[in-house]
C-alpha cells in the first residue's frame, strides 16, 4: 500500500535525509537517522552490523573498496507495518567502472521516529 499520513510522510522525509546523507558520504548525517543501537545489513560481506560505530566502521571499510549510490524511487508500507523503499542501486569501482545497476528494496523499521533495522530484498 502506498505510504501516506503525516507519520508516513514523516518517516519517508526521515529516509531521504538517510539516502541523501550516505550519497554525501556524510557518516555524522546518515547516523543521525538511526536509533544507537540499529541494526544494519553488511551487504558486502553478509551478516549485520550493529550500532553507529558498527555502521561507521562497515561504511568506510565499503567506501574504502566500491563507490555505491542508491536512490530511492518509491515507498510504500508491507504487511507487517515496516517502510519499504524501491532503490535504484548503481555500484562503480574506484575508478568510475560500473559493476552493478539494479533496482533492490529496502526495508526498514523505525523506532521513537529514527531508524530501527533495515534488511535488503533483491
Amino acid at each position: 500500500m502506498p505510504v501516506s499520513g503525516s507519520h508516513d510522510t514523516s518517516a519517508s522525509k526521515l529516509l531521504q535525509r538517510a539516502y541523501a546523507a550516505f550519497n554525501a558520504r556524510d557518516i555524522d548525517g546518515a547516523l543521525a537517522t538511526m536509533n544507537p543501537d540499529v541494526v544494519w545489513p553488511n551487504g558486502m560481506e553478509g551478516g549485520t552490523v550493529h550500532g553507529h560505530e558498527g555502521v561507521r566502521a562497515y561504511w568506510t571499510r565499503q567506501w574504502g573498496m566500491i563507490d555505491p549510490h542508491v536512490e530511492p524511487v518509491g515507498f510504500s508500507e508491507d504487511e507487517s507495518g515496516r517502510i519499504v523503499v524501491e532503490v535504484h542501486q548503481v555500484v562503480r569501482d574506484l575508478t568510475g567502472k560500473r559493476l552493478l545497476d539494479r533496482m533492490v528494496q529496502h526495508a526498514y523499521t523505525l523506532n521513537d521516529g529514527l531508524i530501527q533495522s533495515m534488511d535488503i530484498r533483491e
